[in-house]
């Protein structure tokens, strides 16, 4: 059969690293996973317990396509109690997943042909969910200078039709303050240009700027994977500007009919489970200390030092011009999993690993450690950092 050049996207290379040491553990192996962006911990237990309760009350049908009224609702209050943000919970769209609102915003904002910049290393999704729109993302590179982020000059040099923003950002987690978000918002607005700021990792090293705070004119995507542990339930939300609510409405009712309504009620109870969500992010504080701490020694000296999500992201040019092969190598002889840079940057990529510390602290303990020892073994790492 046919094919659609709108389906030639490219593989996600975490993807077939995630394989890879899944082969190794079904082969006896015993693998530390640095690769996967994903919490080692799963939803609140006590908001499983009452959704428990409400799944044996009766069966859950289909929600209407903008959300739960209940969720939005309180999506709609958490701006306000983290941000100071009074957000009219209308402007508020439950989603499959911050995947989902990806599709619903540059679906909303831009049509075919479309030039979307992405401050180059990115989540390589942006990139493929533009391309199958038959959309152009464009990448633009950041520098470690600029912690990894896009400057607003990128906005104007390179013809922009849109931007998506991420703080943090992955790979680097990276955030931008207030005055970097302002910069931003005004270098779009005087070009014209739709803005797009991802959020999801928001809570996760500190609440963090919203850009809700700098411009009502702006589509913000944040999502329950994150800080609150569901990954898997792939459910999120997407904040517009009210003039902008009726046409994600229709779109979300033809592509997604509505949201797991299972996975809204439990992201419901999830958002008051305070005490045991904010265990989990000390865990990911204690483990960012450590890999700020002991990657330098390992080696690995060339990163921005992550602000949140649960990411490094490190220059490894010193040691290789491949870092898919590097990546293999240090799966094969050191039993840890890490992610090549392909993945984030297509043409600088090959000179840099993201780290991901999301696993237990004594599981980054111990991938710190073989890194160490392979890196020495390399003659890279410092004398007695194993």
């Amino acid at each position: 059969m046919r094919n659609s050049r709108r389906g030639e996207v490219d593989p996600f290379i975490v993807m077939d690293v995630m394989e890879a040491a899944r082969q190794a553990e079904a082969a006896g192996r015993h693998i530390i996973h640095m690769e996967v962006g994903q919490p080692g911990t799963g939803a609140p237990r006590e908001a499983v317990e009452k959704l428990t309760r409400e799944m044996a009350a009766g069966p859950m049908g289909y929600t209407v396509a903008l959300g739960l009224p209940e969720l939005r609702a309180r999506i709609a209050r958490h701006y306000g109690e983290w941000y100071g943000v009074d957000l009219d919970p209308a402007r508020v769209v439950v989603t499959s997943g911050a995947s989902g609102a990806f599709l619903l915003s540059f679906t909303q904002l831009f049509d075919t042909g479309a030039r979307v910049g992405l401050g180059a290393p990115c989540y390589p999704s942006y990139r493929q969910i533009l391309k199958a729109l038959d959309m152009v993302p464009v990448d633009m590179p950041t520098r470690l200078a600029n912690r990894m982020q896009p400057v607003p000059e990128d906005i104007e040099r390179h013809a922009l039709d849109g931007l998506v923003l991420a703080s943090p950002s992955n790979p680097a987690g990276t955030m931008l303050d207030r005055d970097g978000l302002g910069a931003l918002a005004q270098a779009c607005d005087a070009r014209g240009a739709a803005l797009i700021s991802d959020e999801i990792y928001h809570g996760i090293g500190g609440r963090g700027t919203s850009a809700l705070e700098v411009t009502d004119e702006i589509h913000v995507i944040g999502s329950f994977s994150k800080y609150f542990s569901m990954t898997g339930w792939r459910v999120g939300w997407l904040i517009v500007p009210p003039e902008h609510v009726r046409g994600i409405e229709r779109i979300a009712q033809n592509m997604f009919i509505c949201t797991s309504h299972a996975s809204q009620r439990l992201a419901l109870h999830a958002m008051d489970a305070t005490d045991e969500l904010e265990a989990n992010a000390a865990v990911y504080a204690a483990n960012r200390a450590l890999m700020l701490e002991r990657l330098p020694k390992a080696g690995f000296t060339r990163f921005a030092p992550p602000d949140g999500a649960f990411y490094v992201y490190a220059d490894v040019s010193a040691f290789t011009d491949d870092s898919r092969a590097f990546a293999a190598e240090i799966l094969d002889e050191a039993g840890v999993a890490v992610t090549p840079g392909l993945d984030f940057d297509p043409a600088d990529g090959h000179r840099w690993i993201r780290f991901s510390y999301a696993r237990s602290t004594a599981d980054i303990e111990e991938g710190l450690s073989r890194l160490a020892r392979f890196m020495a073994a390399r003659g890279h790492a410092e004398a007695g950092a194993a």
